[in-house]
């Protein structure tokens, strides 16, 4: 292998390993939104917690809310929810948000992100 190839080489992996995506590090807009806020905040907005279990170091909230019923975008109508698993550390600020389960929005493919980003 050329030196140039080589060095090309190197220059991609560096460029590629930089793309990862940190651990806590919001990757949706519903992420983007909620991550490092308060549980209660979320909580007090949308509905108390369905339940919740100690994962060792964190406790991970089984949500379910936003029950609604929307007109979508082919003019049928049909109700609606989200179910999420909302991870919170010890001093109760949310460190994850996993969606479980989403239908589509009024506006968009996920009623989940038009119901926990809207201000």
């Amino acid at each position: 292998m050329s030196r140039r190839a080589a060095a090309s080489a190197i220059i991609l992996a560096i460029a590629l390993s930089s793309c990862t995506t940190a651990k806590g590090v919001a990757s949706n807009p519903i992420e983007t939104r909620w991550v490092g806020r308060s549980a209660g905040e979320f909580f007090a907005k949308y509905s108390p917690p369905l339940s919740d279990y100690d994962d060792g170091s964190n406790t991970v909230y089984n949500w379910r809310g936003g029950y609604k019923r929307i007109k979508q975008q082919n003019g049928r109508s049909s109700s609606v929810s989200c179910s999420a698993k909302i991870t919170v550390s010890s001093s109760y600020v949310i460190r994850d948000i996993t969606i479980v389960s989403d239908r589509p929005g009024a506006n968009g493919p996920s009623y989940c992100t038009e119901l926990l980003t809207a201000s």
